[in-house]
C-alpha cells in the first residue's frame, strides 16, 4: 500500500521528469487516441454518425451565401498547407529568438510531422470527399481525417500551450485556450461549409492533431526534465551562454 502511494504522489506530483506533466500527457493522448478510433470505426461501419455527415454537408450547401462563402474561403486558404507552414516558420523563428528551445523542437517536429501524419491516414481510409452538382470547393485528394483542421489543432493547440506556460493568470490562460479552440472550429466550419469534408472528417482531425500535439509536448517537456535532473544545462541556458560569451569576446576585441 505504501508504495502505491509512493507511485501515485510521484505521478502527479508537479516535479520530477516523470510527475504530473507526464500524467496528463499520456492521458491526453489515450483519451484522443480513444476518441479518434471510435470515430473511425463508425465512419468504416457506416453508423449513424455517417448518416449525419451527408444530412449536415447537405445543409451547409444548400444554405450557402457569396459574402460567407469568400470568408470561408479565405480561412480555410489561410489554414491550408502554404499558411499552415508560414505560420509554423514565424513561430519557430519567434521561439528561436526568445531562445525557446525546447518549444522549437517541439514546432519543427509537432507542425511537420502532423502533416505527414494525417496523409498517412487519408490514405489508410480512403474516404472520398462529399460531392454535390455545383460544388464551391473540388478536391482530389482523400476526405478523411481533414488535414486543415489537424494542422490547425497542431499550430493553434501550441501557440496556445505555449501561452499557458508563460503566465500565471488564469485569465489569459482561459483567453489562450479558448482563443485556440475558436481558431480550429472556425477552420473546421470552413472544411464543412464549402463541401470539402463531413462532420465527422474534422472531428476525427481534431483529436488526431491533439493526440499528436501531447505526443510532442510530453516528449519534449520529459527530455526537458531529464536534462535538468541529472544536473544538465537545457538548451536555451546553453545558447545564452555561448551568446553571453560571443558578447564579451566582441568587446575585448
Amino acid at each position: 500500500m505504501h508504495r502505491l502511494r509512493s507511485f501515485l504522489a510521484a505521478r502527479f506530483s508537479p516535479e520530477g521528469e516523470m510527475g504530473l506533466h507526464l500524467t496528463l500527457g499520456l492521458a491526453l493522448i489515450l483519451l484522443a487516441g480513444f476518441l479518434f478510433g471510435e470515430i473511425a470505426e463508425d465512419v468504416v461501419d457506416g453508423d449513424t454518425i455517417t448518416v449525419v455527415d451527408v444530412q449536415l454537408a447537405q445543409w451547409f450547401h444548400q444554405r450557402a451565401h457569396p459574402v460567407f462563402t469568400r470568408v470561408m474561403l479565405f480561412v480555410t486558404h489561410w489554414n491550408g498547407i502554404v499558411g499552415a507552414c508560414v505560420m509554423g516558420t514565424l513561430l519557430a523563428a519567434w521561439f528561436w529568438r526568445r531562445d525557446a528551445h525546447y518549444w522549437l523542437i517541439v514546432a519543427v517536429t509537432a507542425i511537420p510531422g502532423g502533416m505527414l501524419l494525417n496523409v498517412a491516414l487519408k490514405h489508410v481510409f480512403r474516404r472520398a470527399r462529399p460531392v454535390f452538382d455545383e460544388p464551391l470547393l473540388t478536391l482530389a485528394t482523400y476526405s478523411f481525417p481533414s488535414g486543415h483542421t489537424a494542422a490547425a489543432t497542431v499550430f493553434y493547440g501550441l501557440l496556445a500551450c505555449y501561452l499557458v506556460c508563460r503566465t500565471r493568470d488564469w485569465r489569459l490562460r482561459l483567453l489562450a485556450v479558448a482563443g485556440a479552440v475558436a481558431m480550429v472550429a472556425l477552420v473546421a466550419l470552413s472544411r464543412m461549409y464549402l463541401g470539402a469534408h463531413y462532420l465527422s472528417d474534422v472531428l476525427a482531425a481534431s483529436v488526431e492533431g491533439a493526440a499528436w500535439l501531447a505526443v510532442c509536448v510530453t516528449a519534449v517537456s520529459t527530455l526537458h526534465r531529464r536534462r535538468t535532473a541529472r544536473g544538465k544545462p537545457s538548451w536555451s541556458e546553453r545558447e545564452r551562454r555561448r551568446l553571453r560569451a560571443r558578447a564579451h569576446a566582441g568587446r575585448e576585441a
